[in-house]
């Protein structure tokens, strides 16, 4: 904790120095062609190659699979929702073709 004691009207009170935070956006990158996922286009792109198929059971998700395992990726209708947790699960269900790095 860092800042400057300042005595105002008989009180002295500790005000912090307050850091600008820029948040820094995540984003997927497929690792072997080190080019960043910017649509779900893309992505289903890239994961076809990798052996999963898009599923079609609901209509308010993309959702793919990969035969003969059990795994599921859901992902948001709208790419402007897709988030850091997303993008984990495609990173652990696809291992070395995938990471998350900041922008």
């Amino acid at each position: 904790m860092s800042g400057v004691w300042v005595f105002k009207n008989g009180v002295v009170r500790l005000v912090e120095n307050e850091q600008p935070r820029t948040a820094r956006r995540k984003v997927l990158l497929h690792i072997p062609s080190n080019k960043v996922i910017t649509s779900y286009a893309s992505l289903e792109q890239k994961l076809l190659a990798l052996g999963w198929e898009r599923y079609h059971e609901d209509p308010d998700l993309l959702q793919f699979h990969r035969r003969p395992s059990i795994d599921l990726i859901s992902l948001p209708k709208d790419f402007s929702n897709f988030r850091s947790m997303y993008m984990y699960d495609i990173v652990v269900k696809n291992r070395g073709a995938f990471k998350v790095i900041d922008t």
